[in-house]
């Protein structure tokens, strides 16, 4: 700490934030698949304000060697010209041949480096985020980490998360503000975030709604993991197309509950018999309808 304060004074900022980041890519490279030392080392909240770099080490770590498309929404360092891009620069230590791509509604552009791009973008402007898709060929990974207003965390990922690339995992941090009123959510407020994710968590099981002729969204059809974590969310996008096995199952019910039928009814009188069919009838119905 000492040599730091030593190292200021003999440096003009530049000179001492150009010799800071030089030191920082040397150690990024040589702690490249550890994510929360990076995190440390680079000065993001993702590991000690928060503790979300274990789970982003589970995710990452098969894809970290990859040629990746990588999306963070929210740059960070507010009004601060030199403050923000923290976890950009993380991420490109970590994803060593992807292309890292920030957005935020203030002007960072002027902190873009080899690797890492920049835009000045609000996170609800559709036009603006398919442009940016279009301009990358979609991205692979997105991470919202924006204003973590309830509304805008929502139409984000309905707005983005079709344009994720197929097999591409879309991220949402700091959901506490789920909860919060202040910011648009409540706790079981049907308008919350959290809410929103837990219905694409049944969404995964469309298959198996009791419900005839049931019409899956496209966030029924693509969203096929969710994982909830402390303030945190996952979702891992594909095809969501495993059939159902409940006719199997309910023919194995029919069966077995037919055949105890017929041993009770041999001993009933004939006027049962009616009775069974209907109740069979009933069940079959059951079994057919999802065919």
């Amino acid at each position: 700490m000492e040599f730091r304060s030593w190292l200021k004074t003999c440096l003009a900022p530049p000179e001492y934030r150009r010799l800071v980041s030089m030191a920082k890519a040397v150690l990024g490279w040589w702690h490249r698949d550890d994510l929360s030392y990076l995190a440390r080392l680079f000065g993001t909240d993702k590991w000690g304000s928060h503790w979300y770099t274990q789970h982003y080490q589970r995710y990452f770590a098969p894809l970290n060697n990859r040629r990746l498309n990588v999306l963070e929404i929210g740059v960070g360092g507010y009004e601060d010209a030199h403050g923000g891009a923290a976890s950009l620069r993380m991420w490109k230590a970590y994803f060593r041949k992807s292309r890292i791509v920030g957005i935020d509604v203030y002007d960072k552009r002027h902190l873009s480096e080899p690797r890492i791009d920049i835009r000045q973008c609000d996170q609800t402007d559709s036009e603006a985020l398919r442009r940016l898709s279009s301009e990358y060929g979609g991205f692979d990974i997105i991470i919202d980490d924006g204003s973590h207003l309830n509304d805008h965390v929502i139409k984000t990922f309905q707005m983005l998360f079709p344009l994720l690339r197929q097999n591409g995992i879309y991220v949402v941090e700091d959901t506490q503000t789920a909860y919060w009123s202040t910011w648009g959510g409540g706790l079981n407020n049907p308008r919350s975030s959290m809410e929103f994710f837990k219905g694409l968590a049944d969404g995964l099981n469309h298959v198996e709604y009791p419900v005839a002729n049931y019409e899956p969204d496209y966030f029924d059809q693509k969203v096929v993991e969710i994982a909830f974590f402390h303030n945190l969310i996952f979702i891992r996008k594909g095809n969501n197309n495993e059939k159902t096995n409940l006719p199997a199952l309910l023919q194995q019910a029919l069966v077995t509950q037919t055949a105890a039928t017929d041993a009770d009814l041999s001993q009933e009188a004939a006027p049962a018999g009616g009775e069974r069919s209907e109740r069979s009838s009933r069940v079959y119905s059951e079994v057919t309808w999802r065919r």
